[in-house]
């Protein structure tokens, strides 16, 4: 099974425009793992799909 760290990272749709405030994200199974492009080693966020789903739901309103 590959760790979180070897998967297929991408830089989120949502990040600024300027490049300065990058967030990647990763679907897996189950979850949606967020980390910071500058600090990849650093600390992540897990979450459900549907819980995902609804902090974007409130972000892009």
């Amino acid at each position: 099974m590959s760790t979180v760290s070897e998967l297929d990272w991408f830089k989120s749709s949502y990040s600024g425009s300027e490049g300065d405030d990058c967030v990647e994200v990763v679907h897996t199974p189950g979850a949606v793992h967020v980390r910071d492009s500058r600090k990849k080693e650093g600390s992540r966020f897990a979450s459900s799909p549907s819980v995902w789903g609804d902090f974007l739901a409130c972000v892009t309103e």
